[in-house]
């Protein structure tokens, strides 16, 4: 029996342990599932297929072009000579053949075409990479801002606490004779005010958490527990970052991939003035009135020479299309550094901001056990008591929200450099 017993709670103890480690959700799931389900992610490896189609129309040039054609008519007239004059006859015709068509130089217009396009594939396999760094940093944002609210809620929490008791014992101080009605009101009023607070603390983290949810495309439970050490980020700025960024962005890295596509259809728009040497094959079996094989091989060359104008117009159109691919890699490289900038900045910024709002908890938690004493012995008012209380929950909030900035602003310049983990 005893065996038994302590069998069961060994199971009760591990289902427990299962429970209550389904309850927890890591930023690596998060991030994990986020990249799995998301609807842009399948959207950016559909066009990854799409642009290798592209790849293997273009290099199709290539490869030898085969057709076959037929024609029937019921009646056709023939002129045949008799006699020194010129008789007709109306007889059925038809003929059937086969040509094969085999590109044999077209001064590296075909060439240019095939490596634009594999170009094209890289730049859709770079988009999609670009796109999860993107989502990557969302989620990471979100979850962030679960663990800041959920931090929030907390000290919300406590400070409704904090206020229900200074107002049970204001009305007690009442009863004594040792305060008046004002503070106890007072501290009512306090009271409501903090219930209020905590009411919208908690609305935003369950925006936040119903955002996550539709990221992640499932349904995140109520009792939810996070990396609370998420925010608390020991990464400092190197001199190198820049490089670092300029080196690995992904939009960089398109627009550099971008102006060489681009270049390449600028020197294929060019090549087509000079038309191309075709080798041609073909066998057709013809009945008219005779009957007989016609074969043909030879090499021709076809040389465009005027076509309204349209081949010079499509080189000028590759040539501005060449120019502005130019121009958007230097002003992507220019907001990036622009962007990049003001991120680091903002980091020394909060950091500075974190060491300020430590301090200022600190004394504000030393200021209000002071003044909770001096209120008990009636040395201080309700209104310093308040206010000391104001300043410590204002420390509290202010220490997340610089700790929260700062962790956005390294998620920022760790999405500016690619990564998604």
């Amino acid at each position: 029996m005893k065996r038994m017993l302590k069998q069961l709670v060994w199971i009760v103890i591990l289902l427990s342990a299962t429970s209550l480690s389904a309850q927890m959700l890591t930023l690596k799931t998060a991030i994990d599932r986020t990249l799995a389900y998301h609807p842009d992610v399948k959207t950016f490896m559909l066009r990854i297929r799409q642009a290798e189609q592209g790849y293997n129309a273009a290099y199709a040039d290539y490869l030898p072009q085969i057709d076959l054609s037929a024609t029937y008519s019921p009646t056709q007239t023939f002129a045949l000579p008799q006699n020194g004059v010129f008789h007709t006859v109306d007889k059925e015709a038809w003929n059937a053949g086969v040509m094969l068509h085999q590109k044999v130089w077209d001064f590296a217009k075909t060439s240019s075409l095939v490596e634009a396009s594999k170009i094209d594939e890289d730049i859709s396999k770079l988009s999609l990479e670009e796109v999860r760094a993107l989502l990557a940093y969302k989620v990471k944002s979100l979850y962030e801002l679960l663990v800041v609210q959920k931090e929030a809620i907390s000290v919300r929490k406590k400070d409704l606490e904090s206020k229900k008791a200074f107002y049970a014992q204001s009305k007690a101080l009442v009863r004594q004779g040792l305060k008046t009605r004002a503070d106890a009101s007072r501290f009512l009023a306090s009271v409501s005010a903090a219930e209020e607070n905590l009411a919208i603390a908690k609305a935003a983290y369950e925006k936040a958490k119903m955002s996550l949810s539709l990221y992640m495309g499932v349904s995140l439970p109520e009792n939810l527990a996070l990396q609370s050490g998420t925010l608390k980020k020991n990464v400092r700025v190197g001199k190198n970052v820049e490089r670092e960024v300029l080196d690995h962005n992904y939009r960089v890295r398109m627009d550099r991939n971008t102006v060489e596509k681009n270049r390449l259809l600028h020197q294929a728009s060019r090549s087509a003035h000079f038309g191309s040497i075709d080798l041609v094959a073909s066998h057709t079996r013809l009945d008219t009135l005779n009957s007989y094989n016609s074969d043909y091989v030879g090499v021709s060359y076809n040389l465009p020479l005027y076509h309204g104008g349209r081949l010079t117009a499509q080189e000028q159109q590759a040539k501005i299309g060449y120019q502005i691919a130019q121009e958007q890699r230097a002003s992507t490289a220019l907001a990036l550094k622009e962007e990049l900038s003001g991120l680091v900045i903002d980091i020394r910024r909060y950091d500075k901001t974190i060491r300020s709002k430590k301090a200022q908890l600190d004394s504000a938690r030393k200021t209000r056990k002071v003044l909770e004493a001096r209120y008990k012995e009636g040395l201080a008012t309700y209104i310093e008591l308040l206010d000391s209380t104001t300043l410590v929950l204002n420390a509290k909030l202010g220490l997340l929200e610089a700790c929260y900035s700062r962790s956005l602003a390294i998620d920022r310049i760790d999405y500016l450099k690619g990564k998604t983990k």
